[in-house]
């Protein structure tokens, strides 16, 4: 046990107060969770009541009686549909629908997929104390937005965890995505190699920064539509993996996604039909951790994606 006294750095302007307690003292994002719901994290000496609080550079931050707590795993929830395309012994393969999150955080204690497949393989409760992940986030080692539908991978055993882990660092998984954005893209394909950050102005959001993570998309253009604006359905693969990365690379060179209104550049298309992000994760593929085999699996476009894309003209 330990307490953490410290004056907030420039390079923790506008981070959210648990993500620098969970750094800055070397614990859990659920045990940070905790320490702010018993009131021993203060700002300037006033007790944060927020989780989501952002700092300020010159801050002093104080937290009291630091220590990493066992915190239980997420409950079951049977009542959080999981759809999934392929079970076995050291993978799950799910096809996430857009309006999911996938595991707990602020805002979302229940209701996640997280909930949902432990329901479904109880064994997954004791995934994260084996392989020292977030014990909130049992098996998972990749993520999609809120937003976005598409398939995902889950870890069952830690061989199976660490060999994905190790494949996605190693850029060896395979995810390509489908997107509607706003504009015609020119030329049939291409790469935005553009590093990514947090957003100064917005903390919520990402953007290309220099002092950013390396990320690159590729891009390969599959239909273009006139009506009712100008639009064009794009592929984008993957060859890192940052948060938002899709969305904000394709923003940046000008054709935000349709639908992505954090992203849109204050731009929309007229009449559109969809409520989210135009964004479906539809092909996935990785070496399966036991036997080696290259996996694949494909997603077709959901209901609102595919209605959106019937009302376009050519």
């Amino acid at each position: 046990m330990s307490d953490l006294s410290v004056v907030v750095p420039a390079s923790l302007e506008g981070v959210r107060v648990d993500r620098a307690v969970a750094l800055l003292a070397d614990v859990s994002r659920s045990a940070v969770d905790a320490l702010v719901a018993d009131g021993r994290v203060r700002l300037d000496g006033i007790v944060v009541s927020s989780r989501s609080t952002h700092l300020r550079e010159g801050q002093t931050l104080e937290v009291e009686r630091i220590a990493e707590e066992v915190v239980p795993g997420p409950v079951g929830d049977p009542s959080v549909e999981v759809v999934v395309v392929h079970e076995d012994a050291d993978v799950i393969v799910v096809d996430k629908p857009a309006g999911l999150v996938v595991h707990p955080g602020a805002g979302h204690r229940s209701g996640t997929l997280v909930h949902g497949l432990v329901a479904r393989y109880p064994d997954l409760s004791s995934l994260p104390a084996e392989v020292g992940s977030e014990p909130d986030r049992p098996g998972i080692v990749h993520r999609l937005d809120r937003g976005t539908s598409g398939l995902m991978v889950v870890a069952r055993t830690p061989t199976a965890y660490h060999s994905l882990v190790g494949q996605l660092s190693a850029r060896e998984v395979s995810r390509t995505y489908r997107a509607l954005v706003l504009g015609h893209v020119e030329g049939d394909s291409g790469l935005v190699d553009a590093p990514i950050g947090r957003s100064v102005s917005s903390p919520t959001r990402m953007a290309i920064s220099r002092k950013g993570k390396e990320a690159r998309t590729r891009y390969q253009v599959e239909e273009r539509f006139e009506e009712p604006a100008p639009t064009t359905l794009v592929r984008a693969s993957l060859e890192t993996g940052r948060t938002h990365q899709i969305r904000v690379h394709l923003s940046a060179i000008g054709h935000p996604v349709v639908g992505d209104e954090p992203y849109s550049q204050g731009r929309s298309l007229p009449g559109a039909t969809v409520t989210r992000p135009f964004l479906h994760a539809y092909a996935l593929a990785f070496d399966h951790p036991t036997t080696g085999e290259r996996m694949s699996w494909t997603s077709e476009l959901p209901d609102d994606l595919a209605a959106q894309l019937a009302a376009l003209g050519d």
